[in-house]
């Protein structure tokens, strides 16, 4: 996850609290933030998914990872889901899920007072995440935070 590269994880504590991920999304973070997640962010809970059938039939479109958390929300009735890929998107908002992206938590975050400027994450997810936003979509998001 790109917060976890940036170092800016916490603010997923700060929106939303307690948050729920599958092992498999926790194994990626892991990667990334070279430590177990789990015990160092206790309010990252990590609860695995029940519904395997429906996981493999995600995994037709989806990578694991994504399949796994549109599963997990799926059985915890989830209030919100955090997507990016535009595909996991679709197959999310089919199956009735809501759901956010990175660029709507930076929005949030700001709009909260929790952070003061976007632009310097945005800049900092593209530099050291490999996030990935389109021309367009970059200068429209910036301009839509006044920045």
């Amino acid at each position: 996850m790109n917060l976890v590269a940036i170092g800016q994880i916490n603010l997923l504590k700060q929106l939303y609290g307690e948050i729920f991920i599958p092992k498999t999304v926790l194994q990626e973070l892991s990667i990334i933030h070279k430590e177990q997640l789990s015990e160092r962010y206790l309010w990252i809970k990590t609860q695995p998914v029940i519904n395997q059938n429906m996981v493999d039939v995600l995994l037709l479109e989806l990578d694991k990872g994504e399949a796994e958390a549109i599963a997990l929300a799926i059985e915890m009735k989830a209030d919100l889901l955090l997507l990016d890929e535009r595909r996991a998107r679709k197959i999310a908002s089919h199956l009735g899920l809501r759901f956010i992206g990175l660029l709507g938590i930076l929005i949030e975050a700001k709009r909260k007072m929790f952070i003061f400027s976007v632009k310097p994450l945005l800049d900092e997810m593209i530099a050291k995440a490999g996030f990935w936003v389109d021309k367009k979509l970059y200068e429209r998001f910036l301009k839509e935070t006044e920045e």
